[in-house]
């Protein structure tokens, strides 16, 4: 299986929302990062056949998608980033409408294996409305799945899900990631960090890394500081520089910078982790 991006590119109006972006992208969990506005969601609508390229092109397994979108779609599971649901229908009846819609026969089986994977087996027949944000978003996790798809495409998905609910969710994409790919977009970098085995990264339309995450750690080497302030000048502290963490102490709050040079007398320097390496390839406030 392969996904290739090749020179593409999507402008509105007189802005580029992408340019020039080409990608290779195989079996395996693909983490598509970036900072809102920085094109990911028209990278997704394009790959999807939602929309059209200005410039540029698709192929997945070889066939463009624009000019031939059933390829693709025929082996597509998508969660975009609002999922709507109908509020009147219980779990089953709504993956089963969506089963009907897509012409899977004889889904039940189906159904019912995609409850247990999202921890919904005993809220089955209950109707949507009544779910939390984090049920619906599992509802829509599990309707992405519903044809085994071949390509999956997930925006966002732990949003609205509690920490046992994510790490549930990072297992299950590291399970199906064997035989398929998987593009996993998110602002949420520990979820990019648990599963990915490469990670693109976009900024302002442009990619600016295709790397894995080991390799993403070198951007960052040398630029991560950690030093103790007061509670008084953390405000200070965030106004003139990239604050990546902060830790509670007796004597006060020991900081996490993203700077080029030392920010205080103070400051050591530290082992960097794949936030602060965003922060820096993205341009987070580096000084």
């Amino acid at each position: 299986m392969e996904l290739l991006i090749e020179d593409l590119g999507k402008q509105y109006g007189e802005t580029w929302a992408l340019k020039n972006i080409t990608l290779t992208m195989n079996s395996g969990v693909i983490g598509l990062l970036g900072p809102n506005g920085a094109g990911k969601s028209t990278l997704m609508r394009i790959i999807t056949t939602f929309q059209k390229p200005t410039e540029g092109a698709v192929y997945w397994n070889g066939t463009d998608v624009t000019e031939n979108p059933r390829t693709v779609r025929k082996e597509l599971g998508y969660l975009p980033q609002n999922f709507g649901v109908y509020p009147n229908l219980t779990a089953k009846e709504f993956l089963s409408y969506l089963a009907g819609i897509r012409g899977l026969s004889d889904a039940s089986d189906r159904i019912d294996e995609l409850l247990r994977l999202v921890n919904l087996e005993n809220d089955r027949t209950k109707r949507l409305g009544g779910f939390s944000g984090g049920m619906k978003q599992r509802v829509g996790i599990a309707q992405s799945l519903l044809s085994d798809p071949s390509l999956l495409i997930v925006d966002e998905p732990t949003v609205g899900l509690d920490p046992e609910e994510r790490v549930r969710f990072r297992n299950l994409l590291a399970d199906l990631a064997t035989d398929r790919v998987i593009i996993l977009s998110t602002h949420i970098v520990s979820d990019i960090e648990a599963t990915a085995s490469d990670i693109a990264l976009l900024s302002n339309g442009n990619l600016v890394a295709h790397e894995r995450p080991g390799e993403l750690l070198s951007h960052a080497e040398g630029s991560v500081w950690e030093w103790l302030v007061p509670d008084s000048k953390l405000a200070e502290v965030k106004h003139e520089y990239t604050v990546s963490g902060t830790v509670r102490k007796q004597d006060g709050l020991k900081v996490r910078v993203v700077a080029d040079k030392p920010p205080h007398p103070d400051a050591e320097q530290t082992e960097p982790t794949l936030e602060d390496a965003y922060l820096c390839m993205t341009g987070g406030g580096r000084k």
